[in-house]
């Protein structure tokens, strides 16, 4: 994928991940955008610890991942940082 897919795939997947979490009235978008990427590579980093293989392209599996481990990276930071 290209940059600017990587740009809109994270923002998309850290806006559903700060909703499911209740931080979206914390984050602006550079901060979905953020946690989307890293939440993706979260999520296909722990997609291969449990033997589901590379996670790549851009569809509805690998979107699922994103969203997953953005979700994982904004429980991390709930724990770290306590929920305000």
């Amino acid at each position: 994928m290209g940059i600017l897919s990587w740009v809109i795939f994270g923002a998309i997947a850290g806006w559903i991940a700060s909703m499911i979490m209740g931080r979206n009235n914390r984050q602006g978008c550079l901060m979905n955008i953020i946690v989307g990427v890293v939440g993706a590579a979260l999520g296909g980093f722990v997609m291969s610890l449990f033997g589901y293989g590379d996670v790549s392209g851009f569809n509805l599996y690998s979107f699922g991942v994103a969203v997953l481990g953005a979700v994982i990276l904004l429980f991390i930071v709930n724990l770290v940082f306590g929920k305000k």
